[in-house]
């Protein structure tokens, strides 16, 4: 019985991980999931500067600085696309919000550097 118990306990553990778990996806893919979805939640954790330069029509800005004491303003009943200028700040991000119990959190992997240079809309 203890070694049937621990089994399920194992595979509970890691079944919820992975139904959790952050998907890592190119500005390719994630124009092609906000063209099908617009209830997307687009948050940009780059800087107040950099987001004045350029960002992704609909963003919402909240820098990385400033996250963990903002994070309640994510909605978690929403999917969340999570970017910054090439995916590295935006990764850590999306792994917090995962494990804080969103289902559907995705990290653009090669940033809004990687969406411009595919030729894709950027506000300004």
């Amino acid at each position: 019985m203890k070694y049937f118990t621990l089994v399920l306990l194992i595979m509970l553990t890691v079944i919820t991980q992975a139904w959790s778990a952050e998907r890592d996806i190119s500005s390719r893919d994630a124009k092609a999931l906000l063209d099908k979805n617009r209830n997307i939640y687009l948050l940009d954790v780059r800087t107040p500067q950099e987001y004045s330069q350029a960002r992704l029509a609909g963003s919402v800005l909240i820098p990385i600085g400033e996250f963990e004491r903002r994070v309640n303003e994510v909605p978690k009943n929403r999917p969340v696309l999570v970017y910054c200028a090439v995916g590295s700040r935006s990764k850590p991000v999306a792994d917090y919000l995962s494990r804080r119990g969103i289902r559907e959190v995705y990290n653009m992997t090669d940033g809004i550097v990687g969406w411009y240079r595919n030729g894709l809309p950027i506000s300004r």
